[in-house]
């Protein structure tokens, strides 16, 4: 029988680890909510690599540690209690534990070593113009000629194309009766002729997102994972490996206090007493939703590691954590008031205004604005809920 597992000790070592390996410069581009990277995450990889914590989500016998669930979240919550980056979530998180169940060993060699060390970056093909809530609408084809599929078609709102190596994508292999069926998950190198890649540049300044155009793209059948028509199988496989993920609150904490002590230099004074009390009332109604989120993870967790269903839990804390981040930064943007009006006019999260003081908390406060978007938008998330809870 394995030794019980004592989980306080576990949460000092990984602090341990982080604040003694952790460079200061990264830990000081995720404290001040700067955009992070590929020359970010790469690093920071690295050195979680070569401790054996490249990959807490993995089984051993595939590079990973082998931690239980509530060793994972603990990791989490740790790393970003001390400001270390989370994970890059492409290859790790999403992709890693497809090839894992799904993949032959072939594909689990040649794949997953890049992924564990942080050689090869991916980005995930799925949002389409007119596919994006209803992803199974999807229009890119996937036409197979011998032993390549030629691919054509459009996908958007690709986080991080511009910086990766590969993308994993579903594509419409064949015309069925139901559109979930047909669909096939495809593994594309971002280097292949007919590829087009272009930016969209966001409110915040940064370069976030991209079209990606694929005209004739020839990709070998041996780069798709599991069985053609299954992708859609595959594809959900993918997300609810990560369903946990919102269980991890710490970085909305550690954001809350950060604003709560800004609110608190910028408002000092007497003279300022009557908006700082105000200010600091509505931190407090967001931190008791935190705390609510913080309670709904709580169970979620106990409820992974006993097998049982997460049912709505995950939809509540994406709604929930959502709407309470934008307020936070709403909280934020109200405390420097003025001083910091004319950066609206002037973002740039790459340019010579990037490093401004006090511009984190504009670019936060516009960056904001999307969290009830992706990652499944708050209607998604409300008809979700409707749905376990009324069976609609």
């Amino acid at each position: 029988m394995p030794a019980a597992i004592d989980y306080e000790a576990f949460r000092e070592e990984v602090r341990d680890f982080a604040l003694r390996n952790c460079p200061p410069e990264i830990r000081a581009v995720v404290a001040s909510y700067r955009k992070l990277s590929r020359k970010i995450w790469y690093p920071w990889q690295k050195i979680l690599f070569e401790h054996g914590w490249g990959a807490p989500n993995w089984p051993q016998e595939f590079g990973g540690t082998g931690w239980d669930t509530r060793q994972r979240v603990i990791f989490d919550e740790v790393m970003a209690e001390c400001d270390c980056p989370p994970q890059y979530h492409h290859g790790l998180r999403h992709l890693g534990p497809v090839i894992i169940e799904f993949g032959n060993k072939e594909q689990q060699e040649r794949f997953l070593p890049g992924i564990l060390n942080g050689t090869d970056w991916w980005c995930q093909g799925y949002s389409e113009p007119g596919a994006g809530s209803d992803l199974a609408s999807l229009r890119t084809t996937g036409r197979r000629e011998g032993d390549e599929y030629i691919v054509d078609g459009q996908k958007t709102w690709t986080s991080h194309a511009q910086e990766a190596d590969w993308m994993y994508t579903l594509v419409r292999t064949s015309k069925e009766p139901k559109k979930q069926q047909g669909i096939s998950l495809l593994l594309i190198p971002l280097n292949s002729p007919g590829i087009t890649i272009r930016p969209i540049r966001t409110i915040d300044g940064w370069h976030h997102v991209n079209e990606v155009f694929l005209d004739n793209v020839r990709v070998p059948v041996a780069n798709r994972i599991g069985e053609e028509g299954q992708g859609w199988t595959y594809g959900k496989f993918l997300l609810e490996r990560e369903r946990l993920g919102g269980a991890n609150i710490a970085p909305h904490r550690m954001a809350l206090e950060r604003v709560r002590d800004m609110v608190g230099k910028e408002l000092a004074g007497e003279d300022r007493r009557a908006e700082r009390e105000l200010l600091n009332h509505r931190l407090l109604l967001a931190e008791a939703e935190l705390l609510g989120a913080s309670e709904l993870g709580r169970e979620s967790i106990e409820a992974a590691i006993e097998g049982k269903p997460l049912g709505m839990l995950p939809a509540v804390i994406k709604l929930c954590t959502s709407v309470t981040m934008q307020t936070i930064s709403q909280i934020a943007l109200d405390a420097v008031g003025d001083r910091l009006a004319p950066r609206f006019k002037r973002v740039d999260g790459e340019g010579p205004n990037a490093e401004a003081p006090g511009i984190e908390w504009v670019q936060n406060y516009m960056y904001a604005r999307v969290r009830t978007i992706y990652g499944g938008s708050s209607e998604v998330q409300k008809n979700v809920i409707a749905k376990q809870l009324f069976g609609m």
